[in-house]
């Protein structure tokens, strides 16, 4: 070992190296919790041991932080530390942390199909393009950044196909003693979440007179050659949702009610997962398939009816 660093010199020199491999978006989410959380705990010292992360874990908890924004948080730790190892600046032995069982699962926010209905209804007889966004949501299942990214020309009337490819974001950009937020073109989350959906019937008679006379560089939600930043959109959104009497439910339940619905229909799991830009079936999985009582007995009907 040459000379041990505190873990924010590590930081330091980690932060150069990292710069150049991730995405801005990343490297940013990086930034913030480091600042937020590693560096007031961790930052003056030189070697942390699995019980100083330990209390670190059960402190944040406290604080009211979910367990997987704690995961997220300890990620970045690991791979400070191992940047710090490999380069011979400090020690790493990896530590293995307990979390107390999580006794109640939360369900996601979901509309009911008649208030699905009534939001589509509206969008269909009050047509505005911001209007039309929540519409494109609740047909594709894609997030706010993609939809405020969107432009005419990712929307295809002929092969009835919308491409995602791009989101937009506003960041938060710390450089030195700079402090301030960017607004910010990015490939989606996930290489996955680069993806092509097939439009409803409904979506496409709506789109297919529009998209003959729109400019094809302008944005979806604007009809312009500027966009509009998802913060400014959910604030829009959530006016509306208010107007129509709609209880209140996060931007995000809109692809959560997509992915809902899908699943009711009996879509096989794999083509929802590939539609919503999941990177892997499981998180499809997890979110949205809870086999309900009456599709338990169907199974073990099934079953001993095999056995007969």
């Amino acid at each position: 070992m040459e000379s041990k660093k505190t873990i924010i010199e590590i930081v330091g020199l980690w932060k150069a190296d990292k710069k150049q491999y991730v995405k801005k978006s990343t490297y940013s989410a990086y930034m913030l919790l480091l600042e937020n959380h590693l560096l007031p705990a961790f930052g003056n010292k030189q070697h942390i041991e699995e019980t100083d992360v330990q209390a670190f874990v059960f402190q944040k908890l406290e604080e009211g932080l979910s367990q997987k924004s704690i995961k997220d948080i300890l990620i970045v730790l690991k791979m400070v530390l191992k940047f710090g190892a490999k380069n011979k600046l400090c020690e790493y032995n990896p530590f293995d942390i307990q979390y107390p069982t999580e006794r109640e699962k939360q369900d996601i926010e979901v509309l009911s199909k008649t208030n699905q209905k009534k939001i589509m209804t509206y969008v269909q007889e009050h047509f505005t393009f911001k209007n039309l966004g929540v519409y494109i949501c609740l047909s594709t299942g894609i997030r706010i950044g993609e939809i405020c990214a969107l432009t005419w020309e990712d929307i295809d009337t002929d092969t009835g196909i919308i491409s995602v490819r791009q989101t937009l974001q506003r960041i938060y950009i710390m450089e030195n003693d700079s402090k301030h937020t960017e607004l910010v073109f990015d490939t989606p989350k996930t290489k996955n979440s680069i993806r092509d959906i097939p439009m409803t019937k409904d979506l496409l008679k709506m789109l297919k007179p529009i998209k003959k006379v729109v400019n094809n560089s302008f944005y979806v939600l604007t009809n312009d050659a500027k966009p509009t930043e998802p913060r400014t959109y959910r604030n829009y959104y959530k006016q509306l949702m208010e107007d129509l009497g709609i209880p209140k439910l996060k931007f995000h339940g809109l692809r959560h009610s997509f992915a809902t619905r899908c699943i009711e229909s009996n879509c096989d799991y794999k083509t929802v997962s590939v539609m919503l830009g999941h990177s892997n079936i499981s998180t499809t999985l997890n979110l949205y398939v809870h086999p309900n009582l009456e599709q338990k007995k169907k199974c073990i009907d099934q079953m001993a009816k095999m056995l007969r």
